[in-house]
């Protein structure tokens, strides 16, 4: 993972109001912004400069980096051209997002300017527009991709077609962006229709740190952001607490859970075993560390339920310590506790854990 990100607009509140929410977002660890343009077509370039390169200024300051986003009809109206990307440099911003593109080799000439800047194209529409712009031989890392939202329900991108794009510009060895959503029912984005601005459609109505969790657990992105605004100060930590190199899913824990468990299912970074099971994901290093351990039953329930957290006991002899997450519903040997159980919203997150992968628990309550 490279960088939590937050959404501006600053056409649509006050500079006071910006620079606070900068300021909230920085201390919470978040040091990428996206910025769009394409509301404000009736603004002249040096109304947009006067009213975005302080704002800017301030972002880049906290260490922010800003990528904007531009249409064709933006990029005519500020005299943008393939070899003149002076606006941008003026405007304060690290590089720029292209909602619309061109052939190739346009986009190929503007990563060679002399600014530094980033050349970021449109990643949620499955094709060859990448590997064409590689073709013509870019300066390759500052060509980077990024999802679009979607405020308009039922509009949000499938799993299965995320899965698809993101893996095509991984195999590219391209960085890759995507949104979430925050659920403050008072936030708005770019647009009038603002039913939620999430990349997933499935995304629309979860928690943020569910979001960030699901994405994790399918892998194959570096930069989260928020699209809409403002998120809440609690969205902000739970994403603080959950954002990392591995997902982190969160657990509702039984009480009775004794110290040596808790250790097991908290304290560890879990890997998935390679020889994967279709009822079970197994973390089984914490059997080897807790080996001399006595881990008694309490609660070896009769069924086993899906998002399940269970940690053998000393009746399963060389397998005890070792930890589950279950899959699917099975009956329970009467050699296992249930210690806890995956919060509700992430158990979409919990069948994209492929062999070998890591991941983290924390709890977030006790029952």
């Amino acid at each position: 993972m490279t960088k939590m990100g937050i959404s501006i607009y600053p056409d649509l509140e006050t500079q006071q109001k910006w620079i606070d929410y900068l300021e909230l977002a920085a201390h919470y660890g978040f040091t990428r912004i996206f910025e769009s343009l394409l509301q404000v077509e009736q603004l002249e370039k040096e109304q947009i400069i006067h009213k975005y390169a302080s704002i800017n200024q301030a972002a880049r300051e906290m260490g922010f980096e800003i990528i904007v986003d531009v249409a064709p009809t933006i990029l005519k109206k500020v005299g943008v051209t393939p070899f003149d990307l002076s606006f941008f440099h003026t405007l304060g911003v690290n590089g720029f997002r292209m909602d619309e593109g061109y052939s190739g080799i346009e986009e190929s000439i503007m990563t060679c300017n002399p600014y530094g800047l980033l050349v970021e194209i449109n990643a949620s529409v499955y094709s060859h527009y990448a590997d064409s712009i590689l073709d013509y031989q870019p300066v390759r890392s500052r060509l980077i991709g990024c999802h679009n939202f979607y405020p308009q329900r039922h509009t949000g991108l499938s799993i299965d077609h995320y899965r698809r794009t993101c893996a095509k510009f991984k195999t590219l060895g391209l960085r890759l962006a995507a949104f979430i959503t925050s659920q403050n029912k008072n936030s708005f984005g770019p647009w009038p229709v603002n039913d939620g601005l999430p990349t997933l459609e499935i995304h629309r109505d979860l928690p943020v740190d569910c979001q960030i969790t699901h994405l994790l657990a399918i892998g194959d992105i570096d930069d989260i952001l928020i699209s809409n605004c403002f998120p809440t100060e609690a969205e902000l930590a739970s994403i603080q607490t959950v954002f990392g190199p591995v997902p982190t899913f969160n657990v509702i824990l039984d009480k009775r859970t004794s110290a040596i468990e808790r250790k097991i299912v908290f304290d560890e970074m879990h890997i998935s075993r390679g020889d994967v099971s279709d009822m079970l994901i197994r973390s089984t290093l914490p059997r080897i560390k807790y080996t001399e351990n006595n881990i008694h039953l309490f609660n070896p329930a009769k069924m086993i339920r899906r998002g399940d957290v269970v940690v053998n006991s000393v009746h399963y002899d060389k397998y005890a310590g070792e930890m589950h997450i279950a899959l699917q519903d099975f009956p329970n040997t009467g050699k296992s506790n249930v210690v806890g159980h995956i919060q509700s919203e992430e158990l979409i997150a919990i069948d994209e854990i492929k062999p070998w992968q890591k991941f983290k628990l924390r709890m977030v309550e006790e029952k």
